[in-house]
């Protein structure tokens, strides 16, 4: 009976946890290497992806994964996506930006 409880309250646990995985949650780790990629500091491009995994797409995650060119600043990254003329994307990109680079966004971890 011990072994079954146990086993239940483990299965319970793993299903919460995955639970809590989402496509986009799981797309975050690819998003901030993408962002650092297009050169982005490692904290803005953490604070950035976990901000854009929240609010955005798959599909709209997939048109910046798309968006290869050399490295650039934040500004320049900007620019490059208001291109794509998604404008959610555009609007979740430019507030990320902003608040992540200026410290002010609760994602944003020191350093």
């Amino acid at each position: 009976m011990a072994i079954i409880i146990k086993i239940g309250i483990s299965l319970s646990s793993f299903s919460i946890m995955l639970a809590g995985c989402t496509p986009a949650k799981l797309a975050e780790g690819r998003v901030r290497s993408a962002l650092m990629d297009a050169g982005l500091s490692q904290p803005n491009a953490a604070c950035m992806a976990e901000r854009m995994t929240d609010r955005l797409t798959l599909g709209q995650l997939r048109k910046l994964q798309a968006l290869q060119s050399p490295k650039r600043s934040i500004a320049d990254y900007v620019m490059t996506v208001r291109r794509v003329g998604d404008r959610e994307l555009i609007e979740v990109t430019v507030g990320s930006a902003l608040l992540c680079a200026s410290g002010l966004a609760p994602e944003r971890k020191p350093g």
